[in-house]
């Protein structure tokens, strides 16, 4: 086991699974910003009969964490992605929509790293918020860590699922703009991401109450965006598909996949539809955009 040092901000609990393949890191160092007392432990939520045993539910996330998943010394290709899993900002998918999804990045040559995110908020506090905080912090540890990762600073992307795709979508627009509530202090590295992948993401309608938007500037536009989609997805692939849409006016170069049937959350469950080949579609674009060049 090796404990990473972090010279900026000087994180505990870097820990080293067997494999030696995967670390898990503390995401601040102390307590985070706009922490609250937590009364409930962070616990798996039990299965329902019939559920398929691959999508977990973690909640009560109060102590977010980056797990790094390492691909293969010779296979790595510089290229890295935060993967934000969904859950309606109430839950986690931590399995169909964070390590697997590591475990097919891995696969490409590309580091994964995995984001437990802070949920639920608090009464009356925008959902995204302390994601958020937690999300632009993870892309500034990757960033810091990239020499001893293997990691290409200019080739980090972000991927999300649902609220986690509403998560990344929020990443992508904010670029360099430290959420309210950041911690004041040294410069750290970018936060912005250089691409994005979003699957079924949600709450990027106007029609969407509750929910703030994120709004493109000028200024800093997004990298490229990819985008998955299923026809018959109970939030609608309007949240897909006029995201897209805004991109594309403000300039912003994508790709988008909207598939017939599919529903919401299949992530990468095997269901033997289209829909569920999106990962060598998601692979295709990443290749042809050079994402997955060796450097």
């Amino acid at each position: 086991m090796r404990i990473s040092s972090f010279w900026l901000l000087a994180f505990s609990l870097a820990v080293s699974v067997p494999a030696a393949e995967t670390q898990t890191l503390k995401l601040w160092n102390g307590a985070p910003p706009l922490a609250t007392p937590n009364n409930k432990p962070e616990a798996y939520l039990p299965l329902d009969a019939g559920m398929d045993p691959d999508i977990t539910r973690l909640g009560n996330v109060s102590e977010p964490s980056l797990t790094v998943y390492h691909p293969p010394a010779g296979k790595r290709n510089g290229a890295c992605v935060l993967i934000c899993p969904g859950g309606g900002y109430s839950i986690l998918a931590m399995k169909h929509e964070g390590t697997q999804v590591a475990e097919w990045l891995n696969s490409l040559g590309v580091t994964a790293v995995v984001l437990k995110y802070r949920v639920p908020a608090p009464k009356g506090e925008p959902a995204q918020l302390r994601p958020l905080l937690d999300a632009q912090r993870a892309m500034s540890v990757i960033r810091s860590h990239a020499k001893e990762w293997g990691v290409d600073t200019n080739r980090v992307g972000v991927l999300g699922f649902s609220a986690g795709g509403h998560l990344a979508a929020w990443l992508l627009c904010d670029g360099n703009r430290r959420a309210q509530g950041y911690p004041a202090g040294p410069n750290e590295p970018s936060c912005r991401p250089d691409f994005g992948v979003l699957i079924y993401p949600a709450y990027l309608t106007g029609a969407d109450q509750g929910q703030k938007q994120p709004v493109i500037r000028a200024e800093e536009k997004p990298g490229p965006v990819f985008f998955v989609h299923a026809n018959d997805d109970k939030l609608g692939p309007e949240n897909s598909i006029e995201f897209f849409l805004t991109l594309k006016k403000a300039g912003v170069p994508g790709e988008l996949h909207i598939f017939q049937q599919g529903g919401h959350g299949f992530g990468m469950l095997k269901q033997g539809k289209p829909v569920n080949d999106w990962p060598a579609r998601c692979a295709d674009w990443l290749r042809a955009q050079g994402w997955l060049e060796p450097r």
